[in-house]
This record gives C-alpha cells, sequence and structure tokens, in this order.
C-alpha cells in the first residue's frame, strides 16, 4: 500500500484553493460538495487557518512555486494532474451518504478510477445509506443485545454476510435492523477453523477462508504463510507464529498451515 486512505471531516473548515479554469472548478465543487469553505491563496489570517490546499495552475513552474509556498504554511497540498507534486491524492468518489467509497490509483490514472466506481456504482442499492443511518440509530440496542465487543462484532458480520439479514448489496426495507435484533439466531461465541492453503497468492484464496480472514479475533499460522496472506485479515485481529494453544482465547481464531 502506498498511500493511506484518509476520510477528512472538511465540514465549516476552511480549504485553500490556488488556481482558476475547469479544473479549479471541480475541486471548488468538491470542496463545497464535503462542507469546505473555499479561500484564497494569500497571506491574510483566515488563510493560515487552513490545513488543506488544492493546487489547479497549469504553469508547471508556477504550480510547484505554489505548492512549496503553502506547504511552508504548513498545508498539506494537492497539485492537479501532477502526482509527483502531490501530499495526497483525490479518489472517485462512490456517494451513499454517509456510506462513501473511494477509489484511487495514486494520481496513475483518473481514468481507471472512474471506470472502478461506474462498475462499483452499479452495484450498490441506493438506499444503502439509509441502511448505514438506521444501524447507527441501532446503537445502543444494538449493544444490548450483544454487551460483548467481539460477540457483537460476529454478530454484524454474520449479518452483513451474502444472503444475510444486513447484506449491504441487497435492497433492504426501513425495517431491516429491527427485524435482525428481533431474530433468535446468535453467532458463535468461540471456536477454532483450521485452513490449509494451497497457494501463498492472496488472489487464490476460497470465499469462506477471505470472510474468516476478516472475522477471526486471532490467526495463528505456520512458517512459510506470505505476509500477503496475512494482511487479508482484520487490522485489529492478534496475529501469531505457530500452533494455537490448548486453551483458546476467547473469540475466534483461525490456523493457517500451508501446503504446498
Amino acid at each position: 500500500m502506498d498511500q493511506l486512505p484518509l476520510f477528512v471531516n472538511l465540514r465549516g473548515k476552511n480549504v485553500v484553493l490556488a488556481g482558476t479554469g475547469d479544473a479549479a472548478d471541480a475541486k471548488r465543487r468538491l470542496i463545497e460538495r464535503a462542507g469546505g469553505i473555499c479561500v484564497d491563496d494569500c497571506p491574510n489570517a483566515i488563510c493560515r487557518c487552513a490545513k488543506i490546499a488544492f493546487v489547479a495552475i497549469d504553469d508547471d513552474e508556477q504550480a510547484v512555486q505554489a505548492a512549496q509556498r503553502l506547504r511552508a504554511k504548513g498545508m498539506i497540498v494537492n497539485v492537479v494532474d501532477k502526482p509527483d507534486l502531490c501530499d495526497f491524492t483525490t479518489p472517485a468518489i462512490i456517494d451513499r451518504t454517509p456510506v462513501l467509497i473511494a477509489v484511487g490509483t495514486g494520481g496513475a490514472s483518473a481514468g481507471m478510477a472512474k471506470a472502478i466506481r461506474q462498475k462499483l456504482e452499479a452495484l450498490l442499492p441506493s438506499r444503502l445509506g439509509r441502511l448505514a443511518d438506521n444501524i447507527q440509530s441501532a446503537r445502543d440496542a444494538i449493544k444490548r443485545r450483544w454487551p460483548g465487543a467481539p460477540e457483537r462484532r460476529r454478530a454484524l458480520d454474520q449479518a452483513f454476510q451474502p444472503g444475510g439479514a444486513l447484506d449491504p448489496f441487497a435492497e433492504q426495507d426501513e425495517a431491516a435492523v429491527a427485524t435482525w435484533l428481533d431474530r433468535d439466531d446468535s453467532p458463535a461465541q468461540n471456536g477454532l477453523a483450521q485452513i490449509t492453503l494451497l497457494s501463498n497468492d492472496p488472489d487464490d484464496l476460497t470465499l469462506r477462508t477471505a470472510r474468516l480472514l476478516g472475522e477471526a479475533d486471532y490467526i495463528f499460522y505456520e512458517a512459510g504463510v506470505a505476509p500477503g496472506i496475512l494482511q487479508r485479515a482484520r487490522a485489529d485481529a492478534v496475529r501469531q507464529a505457530g500452533a494455537p494453544p490448548a486453551k483458546l482465547p476467547n473469540g475466534l481464531s483461525l490456523f493457517l498451515t500451508l501446503k504446498i
């Protein structure tokens, strides 16, 4: 991963926009769509409050000078169509507020990012954002139903699976969350799943293995399992080389062995 994707809250915050023309207008629309306030590149106090800047200047030398000047003020800078001058890049965006999906190519090709975005747009229901809002509103009820964080996460993982009660790729009605909370089925509290890998290529993972990697609280693995496989696990999952202990930790454990 060459860049760290972040979602920045710009609402009510100043964002410097240097330049004029179509590219600058496009960035202005993007900033204002996110609730930011566009300010000019100038030395006054309001400009110094900004932490993010966009430079939309065609002339290379002027763009470099503007970027350097803004960085000297402590800002992180995006220079339109000049990825080598950027501290960050702007992705293609799928907006199902509050659900946002960003597709970036590190500045390699905006056209590729757009093509991927268009494909994903067709897969995502229009009511996906409303489903997320309903889950947010039900947070307290979800915590009461599943007081423990690991149990609660597994319940949500199970609900979000394809065909699950809250499958995000299916059209869900307004009562979907309430109906799910009233159901009697609960995810397993503990357990160990053992997976024998036939390849160290992450693209060869089965759907089941990919799902378990995304759900497991603890990942135990034999020597030789590639780092690329372990990167598919949840970021907060505990990783430990070797076989699992006789007494398993509380939660879902996964043991990866390798057979090549």
